[in-house]
């Protein structure tokens, strides 16, 4: 993602939208300190937050988001492993921080120019096991089908899950934790 923030940057933009004011922001400030996290990206500035009001617009920005980011990862992925993207002949998708109709996957075959009777899995709600189920998954198909080229693609956005309004213990600490990124993998 194009944006990097500092922890503190991010810390400073948590008090300002979450605490009411006058709020003692110290255990705040500790547990952000205490998460260990020095930096992270996100897909917007922190200021482009403040206008994300409710599921619809933040999953618009999770769709344009996810498309380009999923782009660049299976493109680096494919490079990487010496092939193109009409060599692949399954594209999983997973992701738990936004939703899409057509799913991310169908808008990156046209984007990549990938064969349009390339297989499609769209994986929804596993969280962070859906790196390692994904790879499992990838693992049966190609044992039916060994000759074949498979790309797992995962894209979480967490900053676009923020919610401004909740001072929960959970809230805040997944405001000290998570930044977004998309990564790709190639199975042969």
């Amino acid at each position: 993602p194009p944006h990097r923030h500092t922890q503190r940057e991010v810390t400073d933009m948590v008090a300002r939208t979450c605490l009411p004011p006058g709020t003692d922001r110290r255990v705040l400030d500790r547990l952000h300190e205490n998460a260990r996290v020095r930096s992270r990206h996100t897909v917007l500035p922190l200021d482009g937050y403040r206008d994300l009001d409710g599921f619809g617009p933040s999953n618009d920005v999770f769709i344009r988001s996810a498309v380009d980011l999923g782009a660049q990862a299976v493109r680096g992925a494919l490079r990487t492993a010496g092939l193109r993207p009409t060599d692949v002949d399954l594209l999983m998708f997973t992701s738990v921080t936004g939703i899409a109709a057509p799913s991310i996957d169908a808008r990156l075959v046209t984007r990549l120019g990938m064969r349009s009777d390339v297989k499609r899995l769209p994986v929804f709600g596993l969280g962070c096991v859906a790196g390692a189920a994904g790879t499992a998954r990838l693992h049966d198909y190609l044992l039916g089908r060994p000759d074949d080229v498979a790309v797992l693609l995962s894209v979480e956005l967490c900053s676009l899950t923020f919610q401004r309004h909740d001072t929960s213990p959970a809230n805040l600490v997944a405001t000290a934790l998570f930044g977004d990124g998309a990564a790709a993998v190639v199975a042969l």
